[in-house]
Order: C-alpha cells, then sequence, then structure tokens
C-alpha cells in the first residue's frame, strides 16, 4: 500500500478534477503491474495497472489508495474493470466520499466474490488527498501559503527589491511546490510588482502545467503582463467582482484568459471564501497562494489557509522592509491565527518549515 501511496504522489498537481491515486497489482508475492492517475485524471489508476498486468491480473490482489470509482464518466468504473480481470482481492485505504462512489465501488467488488479489505494506511491517504476530500466535504480547495522571507518576515525592501531573498536551492523547491499544486494564485499587486509566470521550471517535469489564478477586483492586470501573454500556453484565470463593461474583459478574454466573477469582500476587495468556492466549482483541489501581502493578510484573516510552506532566508532587514502578510487587526494573542509545525528541512542556506492550521 505504501508502494501505491507512493505512485498515487506522481499525480498530485497533476489529476485534478479527480483526486490523485495510486495501485499496485501483486500475484504470488510478486508485482505484476502498477499504476497511477494519469495527468487531467484519466486513465484511472486501476486502468493504468491492470493493462500493465494484463493476464497476470488474475487471481491478484490490488492494492488501491481510494475506493474504486463505481459510477459511468468519460471511462467505465474501476470496480468493474477489476471485476472483469479476475482479481480476487482488493485492499483500499480510505473509502471515497464522493456520493457518486461513498461505498458502491466496495459493494459491487463483493457482491462479484471478491474479498475487499479497507483502511490500510488510511491516515496517508486522507493526507495525500486532502484537497479532494476538502473539496467534497466543504466546496473549498486545500489552501498552501508560501511565502519566502528573511528571519524577520520582510518579503522586499522599502523600495521594492526582492530578487533575490532565499537561495536557488529554496527557489527549486518553490518551483516544485508549483508543481504539487492544481492552481497558483497571486494578488494583482503581485503582478504589478513582480510580472511572474508563475510556471514550474524544473528540468525533466514534464507535467500540465499550473492553472493560474489572479485574484483582481479592479480588474487592472495589464495586457502586457507575462501571465497574459502567455494564457493561451498555460491556462489563467482572472477572478473579479462584477460590474467590469464587456469591453473592460474583451482584451483578456481575446488573449486567452478566462475571466471569473465572485462577490467584492471587504474594502472592495474579493470574497476570498467566494473565489476558493469558485475554484472548487471548476474541480481545484488544490492552491498555492504565493502572495502579496494582502492577500496573505485576507486569507489568514479569513481562516483560509489550511497549511504554511516558509521559506526562510539567514539575513534581517529591519522593519523598514515589506512584510509578508499586511495587518490582521490582532488585539489579543487568541486572535493570532495558530498553526502547528509538521515539517522541517535546510535548503541550502536557507530553511523550510512546513506547518498545518490548527485546531
Amino acid at each position: 500500500m505504501r508502494a501505491a501511496l507512493a505512485l498515487a504522489r506522481r499525480g498530485l498537481g497533476n489529476a485534478w478534477p479527480n483526486p490523485a491515486v495510486g495501485c499496485v497489482l501483486v500475484r504470488d508475492g510478486r508485482v505484476v503491474g502498477r499504476g497511477w492517475t494519469q495527468p487531467g485524471g484519466r486513465p484511472h489508476a486501476e486502468t493504468e495497472a491492470l493493462a500493465r498486468a494484463g493476464a497476470a491480473a488474475r487471481g491478484a490482489t490490488a492494492y488501491v489508495t481510494l475506493e474504486p470509482c463505481s459510477h459511468h464518466g468519460r471511462t467505465p468504473p474501476c470496480c468493474e474493470a477489476l471485476i472483469a480481470a479476475g482479481v480476487a482481492r482488493v485492499v483500499i485505504a480510505l473509502q471515497d466520499p464522493d456520493s457518486r462512489v461513498n461505498g458502491t465501488g466496495i459493494a459491487r467488488l463483493r457482491a462479484a466474490g471478491i474479498a475487499v479489505e479497507t483502511g490500510l494506511c488510511e491516515a496517508e491517504a486522507r493526507a495525500l488527498n486532502a484537497g479532494f476530500l476538502r473539496r467534497i466535504r466543504l466546496g473549498l480547495p486545500l489552501v498552501t501559503l508560501k511565502l519566502a522571507t528573511t528571519l524577520d518576515g520582510r518579503i522586499a525592501t522599502a523600495a521594492g527589491e526582492s530578487r533575490w531573498i532565499t537561495g536557488p536551492a529554496a527557489r527549486r523547491e518553490a518551483h516544485a511546490l508549483r508543481a504539487r499544486h492544481d492552481a497558483v494564485l497571486v494578488g494583482s499587486g503581485t503582478v504589478l510588482a513582480d510580472d511572474p509566470d508563475l510556471t514550474c521550471r524544473l528540468p525533466g517535469m514534464a507535467r500540465l502545467p499550473a492553472l493560474r489564478v489572479v485574484a483582481d477586483a479592479r480588474l487592472r492586470t495589464p495586457l502586457a503582463a507575462r501571465l497574459v501573454a502567455s494564457a493561451r500556453e498555460v491556462p489563467t484565470w482572472i477572478v473579479t467582482r462584477p460590474g467590469h463593461p464587456p469591453a473592460r474583459r474583451a482584451p483578456y478574454q481575446e488573449a486567452g484568459v478566462e475571466i471569473l466573477t465572485v462577490p467584492a469582500g471587504p474594502a472592495g476587495g474579493l470574497d476570498l471564501g467566494a473565489l476558493l468556492g469558485a475554484l472548487a466549482q471548476r474541480g481545484v483541489t488544490r492552491v498555492l497562494a504565493e502572495g502579496g501581502a494582502a492577500l496573505a493578510a485576507g486569507l489568514l484573516r479569513a481562516g483560509l489557509v489550511d497549511r504554511l510552506a516558509w521559506f526562510h532566508a539567514p539575513a534581517v532587514m529591519g522593519g523598514d522592509g515589506r512584510a509578508a502578510v499586511e495587518a490582521l487587526a490582532v488585539t489579543g494573542l487568541a486572535e493570532m491565527p495558530r498553526f502547528h509545525r509538521v515539517a522541517s528541512r535546510p535548503l541550502g542556506e536557507d530553511w523550510l518549515t512546513e506547518f498545518e492550521r490548527g485546531n
């Protein structure tokens, strides 16, 4: 099962709107097939593993990280494929909470005379597909806020100089983070200040490019921005508030940008909960928020940050530098967003610490 989980991780950021699933087929103590969810969400892991196993799948045990699907979509149900292949036993880490499945895949396997066991490595499978589970249960994607700062939490000098606070190893890891998320989210202020392209530029990573999303209430993203110029090659959405005239939106759409509208939020910004809900409705399960300070503060203020990936450079800038997070209007310690540390490791001279939201 842990081998199946390792395979499933290959689909993170690449499988949405489907979950990232892994499958290993074992017969007579030997692995005869393995598969994982392919780019765009199909073929599914079980189909891939069965294709590799061929006739050797008959009588085998299938280790699957999520309950095999039981509904007809663009592909036939995976539970039917397992039945047709003649597997003898299916071991499942986690039941699928999707209403189209939710136990029916298990029931159909058992009705066909296949032995089914559930719950093996369930905690690991739940953590792996936390984004998918959150979208199904809450209608929101999992949100990771990425910050790259000095030790005192500064992201740029007073004059705006920010390249580069962290070193090459940290920047490579930041690109890997993009690859493991379905979408990268920034505010329009970051687009204006940095003109980023928000792609993963690690050699050898032939993946679907992460969706790029700009929170832009005022629709002020420059038409000359790299995000707009490359929108036909890399999917790009701008989320804005209603009311912009069609003539204002048309140049973006002609460049290949999709415009989404959500209600306005505090101080004329966007309702970030509605923004994330709109992404979830489109199938997005994992979002990497890369800033800037206003977006980071808004997400934290609304309790929408599930994980933090904080890159620290061994440097101190002082109070005249620009903070990573704008004011949160905290008046007491009990009001601070709280997280607990789950991992920490050096990256060259820098340090990456990962946190999850506290209960």
